[in-house]
């Protein structure tokens, strides 16, 4: 309903915007005023790329500007008109509305929602300011100004009840009036920005837990995590911000529509928020029902009238929900069902132990990395690959790429590293960590770091076994005399400050940490482990010189023969054109597609 939201905001604040053209200017068509706001809108979408953190300073400025304008305007036209409509303020008067106006009173609730509208939004601008400055903010500013200028044009209207149908533009005095329609311009721009960057935000956390097709997220700003940019809904938006636009032509259909999308938002965040202080907070039960029971007797209230507009406009959020609602559904049911299957399906290490070091097969030269979404074991990929090849290369590391929600992880910090059975089975397996911004380049670059780290590895693995307690305990924690360079004489193309490494000689970890400017003393008891890894090395460097192949496993998931008509359309079709749509494995690991092997397999639900 956010994203409901985020298309209809953007259509009627331009719109509204737009329309004081037609008020100056009562010769012109509508079509005028629909062609400007659409050309407005297409600019804002189309410059949304550049991100809001090189022109966020703007944003305070045009808002507090825009309020304190039609703040003064709300306090000159109540002492210029009628400065009784302050009475307003008492119940009285809306018991007396209700009581004569009867149904239409009480349907005109849905359109009086538009007055309160935009606080559903609020969260959007904590990626630009901390909450206590939205607080006060709102408390201060937003409050009493919305107040004057609502209180200023009922003024207004008590004297000019013809005017009703553009009552904003008509109550502003003709000596300001082209510097506030550019003012109010700009402000539907920011507020358009800040409900577009809250639908970015609620695709991102979809994305994160796994409700929502792969695209491409980017992030604007280094500062504020939440300043982010996502290139397909942008567009996706845009189109459908334009068509609601150019479709209903006119603010009152959009106002419906809009007003149906607000109360169910505000309807879900306070069922959710319930939730938080049972679940989270754990507040005191009276306190948890005096919150929920005022807040949903005044929007059940609105809720009741805007049902009423279905059929006038609102029924545009409720199919725009529904579609996204469908997608977000059968896209998390796939994806669990094909992550599942992978986890229950994963191989066994007394399985690879029983196929002895060759692994059954002909291990030619050269190092597979097969890509995998599991962080522990051997993938099921790995076992249909051997099981239907008969060679696989003399090295195979299993590479699993995280991205964590950090804004970077330090390169010295970037791999874990563990060796999968014996050491003559030559497989290891690497954890990749990424901050979302971190660049995963298509070139050698992550090709050279991964070996440094496995070459570390190896290397401390060789003089691990031949440390006493003691000399264990200060590989840990002491530092020591021979340098972390004299680690990789042997290798000689590790760059990085600090290496989070593993020592295990199972499917374990153990972690690792070599400071840049620390030393490790390891006094060996032996030349033979020492020698076993330098071997080991050799060995690992004439792997990498015969060629490495990127292995991706692709699995694809069919509704079983045996199930229901609606389960084969979800699944063989709407899944499937998701998955076919969606940013592939191969082009967010960025593998190069000259030494590219995918490996598919079916699995049936």
């Amino acid at each position: 309903m956010v994203i409901g939201d985020g298309i209809l905001t953007p259509a009627i604040s331009v719109l509204s915007a737009a329309g004081g053209i037609k008020v100056d200017h009562p010769h012109l068509s509508n079509d005028v005023v629909v062609v400007v706001a659409v050309v407005i809108l297409v600019g804002l979408f189309s410059l949304q790329h550049y991100g809001t953190d090189r022109v966020s300073w703007l944003f305070a400025p045009i808002v507090l500007l825009w309020f304190l304008v039609i703040g003064g305007i709300g306090i000159y036209n109540i002492w210029t008109y009628n400065s009784g409509v302050l009475k307003a303020f008492s119940p009285v008067y809306i018991y007396r509305y209700f009581k004569r106006g009867g149904k239409n009173g009480w349907t005109s609730l849905g359109g009086i929602m538009l007055s309160i509208t935009g606080t559903e939004a609020l969260f959007a601008d904590l990626g630009h300011f901390p909450v206590s400055a939205v607080q006060i903010a709102f408390t201060l500013v937003v409050f009493p100004c919305l107040l004057l200028a609502y209180s200023g044009q009922a003024a207004y209207l008590m004297n000019n009840r013809d005017h009703v149908a553009d009552i904003f533009y008509r109550s502003i005095p003709d000596s300001i009036y082209w510097p506030v329609f550019v003012i109010a311009t700009a402000a539907a721009i920011v507020a358009s920005q800040a409900i577009i960057s809250a639908t970015f935000s609620i695709i991102k956390q979809a994305l994160a837990l796994g409700c929502f097709p792969r695209v491409k997220v980017i992030h604007t700003s280094k500062n504020f995590p939440g300043q982010i940019y996502v290139p397909d809904i942008n567009w996706i938006l845009m189109v459908l911000c334009i068509s609601v636009t150019a479709g209903f032509r006119n603010q009152s259909q959009i106002g419906n529509a809009y007003g149906t999308a607000v109360v169910i938002v505000m309807l879900v965040t306070t069922l959710l928020m319930t939730l938080i202080m049972i679940l989270v907070w754990r507040c005191h039960c009276i306190v948890v029902l005096l919150f929920t029971g005022l807040s949903l007797v005044i929007e059940c209230t609105y809720f009741s009238a805007v049902l009423f507009k279905v059929d006038q406009g609102g029924w545009v959020p409720l199919v725009i929900a529904a579609a996204f609602l469908v997608i977000m559904y059968v896209w998390h049911y796939g994806s669990v069902k094909r992550y599942e299957f992978e986890m229950h399906s994963k191989v066994s290490m007394a399985w690879i132990l029983g196929l002895g070091p060759s692994l059954g097969l002909v291990r030619v030269p050269g190092i597979g990395l097969v890509y995998t979404e599991l962080a522990s074991g051997v993938p099921r990929i790995f076992s249909h690959f051997i099981t239907n090849l008969p060679a696989i290369h003399s090295v195979v590391v299993f590479v699993c790429v995280k991205y964590l929600p950090v804004y970077t992880v330090p390169e010295e910090e970037r791999f874990l590293v563990k060796r999968i059975g014996p050491k003559n089975f030559h497989m290891f397996r690497c954890v990749a960590r990424y901050g979302y911004k971190d660049l995963h380049k298509k070139d050698d670059d992550f090709e050279k770091k991964l070996f440094d780290s496995l070459f570390l590895f190896v290397r401390l693995e060789s003089m691990m076994e031949g440390c006493s307690d003691s000399d264990e305990y200060s590989l840990y924690g002491q530092q020591t005399e021979t340098s972390r360079d004299g680690l990789l004489n042997d290798n000689g193309n590790t760059t990085s400050s600090k290496i989070d490494t593993t020592i295990s000689s199972v499917d374990s970890i153990v972690p690792v940490t070599s400071p840049m400017h620390a030393n490790l003393t390891v006094r060996s008891s032996g030349q033979g482990s020492s020698q076993t890894g330098t071997d080991e090395m050799e060995f690992l460097n004439r792997c990498r010189d015969a060629g490495v192949v990127h292995i991706l496993g692709n699995t694809v998931v069919r509704a079983s023969r045996d199930a229901r008509f609606y389960k084969k359309i979800a699944i063989d079709y709407v899944y499937a054109f998701l998955r076919k749509i969606c940013r592939e494995n191969s082009v967010i690991f960025n593998i190069p597609h000259e030494t590219l092997l995918n490996v598919g397999q079916i699995f049936y639900v």
